[in-house]
């Protein structure tokens, strides 16, 4: 099993010097995530640095009535920064990470995630560029929703996924509502205009993107 292990996360995580790769297969866990299971939920307390190794994660904010705020999206290859940060501190967590597709994590030890940072120049190297990439995107969210009219937004809504997932957008028109803030009928409403646009076409289970960039 942790040869198994090893192999991906040599795979997913190439830039992780061989002994690091190691001792990740020999003291984390692996963990399979079902279609909408949370990994990460609010005011937890995290005991583990989470590494995506398969799926989709989508991170976001929940207020008290429930609405999702989506702030990114972590794909095999990610680590959640987040989860970093906490088990670093020990402190609970601000957001919720929940599987878009069944998805694959590997959880590593809190405590050795701050000891490999002293003993693997990799693994210093690999939390501070997730650190940047994940800040980076959320002042791309931050700005989208400062900035930018609904319609721009659900187009930058859609290049993200885009980039993460390919071409079918598996998402109703309430998941997308929910994400932006928004209610079915008006985003139903833009989808519908991108579509006579050539932007998209709009399937029964999900919208294929064409040409996000015609707009």
């Amino acid at each position: 099993m942790e040869q198994e292990t090893k192999v991906v996360i040599q795979q997913k995580f190439r830039h992780l010097e061989d002994a690091l790769a190691t001792e990740i297969s020999q003291e984390s866990v692996i963990r399979q995530l079902e279609e909408g299971e949370n990994v990460l939920q609010t005011g937890q307390f995290i005991r583990s640095t989470i590494l995506v190794s398969d799926g989709l994660l989508k991170v976001y904010r929940e207020d008290e009535e429930g609405n999702e705020f989506l702030m990114y999206y972590l794909q095999p290859g990610d680590a959640c920064a987040l989860s970093i940060m906490c088990t670093l501190r020990n402190d609970q967590s601000g957001i919720k990470a929940r599987a878009v597709v069944p998805s694959e994590v590997i959880l590593i030890p809190a405590h050795l995630t701050e000891v490999w940072l002293g003993k693997y120049k990799t693994w210093n190297h690999f939390v501070i560029s997730s650190y940047r990439q994940r800040f980076e995107e959320l002042l791309q969210t931050l700005d989208s929703v400062a900035f930018k009219a609904l319609d721009e937004r659900l187009l930058f809504y859609l290049k993200r996924y885009q980039e993460v997932q390919g071409r079918e957008v598996k998402l109703s028109h309430q998941q997308i509502a929910d994400d932006l803030n928004s209610s079915r009928e008006v985003i139903s409403r833009l989808l519908k205009k991108l579509e006579q646009q050539g932007a998209v076409i709009l399937h029964r289970n999900y919208i294929e993107a064409l040409n996000l960039d015609i707009i």
